[in-house]
């Protein structure tokens, strides 16, 4: 990593950005109107804050999501707008924020968050690299942030109850179907005549999820992103709350909608493990869905959701569910629902969804079968 030698003028004089430049959808909040200045100086980078730089070589990453959702092509030499942020993708890259200005970052994700990889999945190529031009600043020389413009601020401060009926749908990992589970939600309930509202609390910057959410009906939609936050890796539990706490309360105000909510990665990573045992998260939890890539992860998700959380799906969807012979194997197991999202039956999901919670589910081990209450 080659650290900046900055320059006494460089400090002073902020230059002009010229158009031509992409906007990502890292970068949301902020109005592509006050994208005008750019300047060098020694600063150490903070999460959301925005850079001006261009493509130097390309890599894993050859496109960039605009804050439209729409994805551009890029090449060596395209000019764009980045922000700084971590990330936290198993099949992909680890990268975090570096603690120095640098000539030159990495882009760890299409959305436009740069940083530097830690650790890359062997499968990946490395990173496209970004060569930085300047912190993205005002005409006054200070630095835009995403986290400065947040494009959510709930009305009231406290929640009022009865709340909307939060589904959950969380997973084994990044992957693993969660997405796909959330949208067959938001579309069976939508088809039946409910209104659902649709976040993401967790995660690195990217519109796609959310907008297949929407996709399937769910209006209006948001994550992480909306409130200023480039991605949810390495914040405090503090932090993560305060997402979901904003986030309900724009949302998920009237009981007789639904508010179906996706985490990120899956149930033992840092951020979805925090929430899943705080008390008034899982306390707003009214059907919890749980995707897995195969019956053996399913199995073995179920034994740490009640381990490590006490927690009990009403259902299990992913990858594993358009298999027959993962099903098969996962009979062997729980009597848990099981729906595919790819071929969803919307009348059974909804009785998943809305139907009155029995007083106790069977849960299956290899070992003996254990009554769980609710």
């Amino acid at each position: 990593m080659t650290i900046l030698t900055i320059s006494a003028k460089s400090i002073i004089t902020p230059k002009k950005i010229s158009k031509g430049f992409i906007f990502p959808s890292a970068a949301l909040t902020v109005r592509p109107g006050k994208v005008k200045y750019y300047r060098f100086f020694d600063k150490t980078p903070l999460p959301g804050d925005l850079v001006y730089g261009t493509i130097s070589r390309i890599g894993q990453h050859s496109s960039l999501e605009n804050a439209s959702g729409r994805i551009h092509m890029i090449h060596d030499g395209t000019k764009a707008v980045f922000v700084f942020g971590n990330r936290y993708a198993p099949d992909y890259y680890e990268g975090v924020v570096p603690d120095k200005m640098a000539e030159e970052v990495d882009l760890i994700t299409r959305s436009g968050v740069i940083g530097i990889v830690k650790t890359k999945n062997s499968l990946i190529k490395d990173p496209t690299k970004v060569k930085v031009l300047g912190y993205v600043c005002d005409e006054n020389g200070d630095v835009l942030n995403t986290q400065d413009f947040p494009l959510i601020k709930p009305k009231d401060n406290i929640k009022k109850q009865p709340r909307s009926k939060m589904i959950l749908v969380c997973g084994t990992s990044m992957n693993s179907g969660k997405s796909m589970a959330a949208a067959a939600c938001c579309w069976a309930l939508t088809s039946m005549g409910h209104d659902v509202r649709a976040s993401k609390i967790t995660g690195t910057a990217s519109l796609k999820d959310i907008l297949l959410m929407n996709d399937a009906g769910a209006n209006p939609y948001a994550d992480f992103t909306y409130l200023g936050y480039p991605s949810t890796y390495l914040l405090t539990e503090e932090q993560l709350l305060g997402i979901f706490n904003q986030l309900d309360l724009k949302y998920a105000n009237n009981p007789k909608n639904f508010w179906v909510v996706e985490l990120a990665d899956g149930i033992i990573q840092r951020e979805t493990a925090m929430l899943l045992s705080a008390p008034e998260f899982v306390s707003r939890v009214y059907r919890l869905i749980f995707c897995a890539s195969d019956a053996f992860g399913a199995i073995g998700g179920l034994r740490t959701l009640k381990e490590n959380f006490n927690l009990v799906p009403d259902a299990i969807s992913g990858i594993c569910s358009s298999s027959p012979l993962h099903l098969r194997e996962l009979s062997s197991f729980t009597d848990i629902p099981v729906f595919n999202s790819a071929e969803t039956d919307k009348n059974r999901l909804v009785e998943i969804l809305i139907r009155p919670k029995n007083n106790s589910k069977v849960v299956k081990s290899g070992v003996c079968e254990c009554k769980t209450a609710y």
